[in-house]
């Protein structure tokens, strides 16, 4: 494994070759993927698997474990047997459609066989989801304002398309939001309803899913409507499952809503910047989750480049900033936190490494550490 101090990373970059950048021995420790950008610039051919070790914040790479076309976003089956990426394919393959790959995990191994490759049903996927019971995928399509499910059969495979729509309008900024564009798909804690988040038109969709079928029934309200001209891009709920947390991609911003389970349901409490006081350069938000516990939400800022920290009301579910920290690279896509919440590892997208900061589970701050890892194009981790 090749680890770099963190003050000489950025230096090196350009010249380590990306096979050189990795030494491929497997370990112990946490199986993850990391789906990457394939194409153009970018030597990435696919997913790549890792360990993590828990203990000291450390990864270990299996080297690569599928070779993909830009699995920009990733999503496990509830048992863990299968893996599910979308091919966000674009002007460096020449296709014109997308499609969703599903593939079998090795556990022991890392690597991933490839199970079968359906259209995503549209041009641009970007965001992946399996539901709770593993019956039902579903797609967000960027590039062409789409959301789309496939039904999952009975060896992990993937149907053809059984519910696609592409929605129409815009939204008040004729550069961002001149059609729909849908960013991210999030099932409800109780795996009841789909909600989808379109960046172009302010909305949050939510639907009723039949996990027999994998079609979709919009609700009654059929959307929450975000502030006009925020482009709402990922979201996260609260492990209390009453509250839940938009990113606002174009205002870098996080909505704080309150949940209402029983008739699907998002109410805006809140609206709080993402970014540092007295920050304004351009700036687009990417990833939110909270942790573990409830009590901290982090954010990610492109742009700015850096971990917002906010420290979660536990009464009304509202945020107070607490801490801005630097990404570790550059345009932080996206983050994920270890299943012992004690590591916080981003993926940074342009300076292409992964850089690993610890957690304090008392404070919710982040610390730094020397742990940064280098690969091109990193755009998503998922913890097996």
């Amino acid at each position: 494994m090749k680890k770099l101090n963190r003050r000489t990373f950025m230096a090196g970059i350009a010249t380590v070759p990306l096979a050189a950048r990795w030494s491929f021995a497997a370990g112990a420790g946490t199986l993850m993927f990391t789906g990457t950008g394939t194409g153009g610039k970018s030597n990435s051919k696919g997913i790549y698997a890792y360990r993590l070790d828990s203990a000291n914040g450390t990864l270990s790479s299996l080297g690569l474990a599928a070779e993909t076309a830009s699995p920009t976003f990733l999503a496990l089956s509830p048992n863990r047997r299968y893996l599910y990426s979308v091919n966000e394919l674009n002007e460096y393959h020449g296709a014109a459609t997308g499609s969703v790959s599903a593939f079998a995990v090795d556990a022991q191994s890392g690597k991933l066989t490839l199970k079968n490759v359906v259209s995503s049903g549209g041009t641009g996927p970007c965001n992946i989801i399996c539901d709770q019971t593993g019956r039902v995928v579903a797609v967000a399509d960027y590039a062409g304002g789409a959301l789309t499910t496939f039904r999952v059969l009975p060896d992990g495979s993937l149907s053809e398309p059984v519910f696609n729509y592409h929605f129409t309008g815009h939204g008040p900024n004729p550069q961002r939001q001149d059609q729909s564009h849908v960013h991210c798909v999030t099932l409800s804690p109780d795996n009841r309803y789909l909600l989808v988040n379109d960046l172009g038109l302010d909305h949050i969709s939510v639907y009723h899913i039949n996990l027999e079928t994998g079609m979709l029934t919009p609700n009654d309200p059929p959307y929450y409507e975000a502030i006009p001209g925020s482009g709402p891009r990922n979201f996260t709920f609260h492990p209390n499952r009453r509250w839940a947390y938009s990113l606002n991609e174009i205002a870098s911003s996080v909505d704080a809503l309150e949940w209402d389970g029983a008739k699907g349901t998002l109410t805006r409490v809140q609206n709080i910047s993402s970014l540092p006081a007295g920050f304004t350069g351009p700036s687009t938000a990417a990833n939110v989750r909270t942790d573990s516990s409830g009590k901290f939400l982090y954010a990610s800022n492109r742009g700015s480049d850096t971990i917002a920290v906010f420290a979660i009301d536990q009464a009304k579910g509202t945020l107070t900033k607490i801490q801005d920290i630097s990404c570790g690279g550059k345009t932080p896509r996206h983050f994920a936190l270890d299943p012992s919440n004690r590591w916080l590892l981003a993926e940074n997208q342009d300076t292409g490494n992964i850089a690993i900061f610890a957690r304090n589970a008392q404070t919710g701050h982040l610390t730094h550490t020397d742990n940064q890892y280098m690969i091109d194009s990193p755009m998503c981790t998922v913890f097996v």
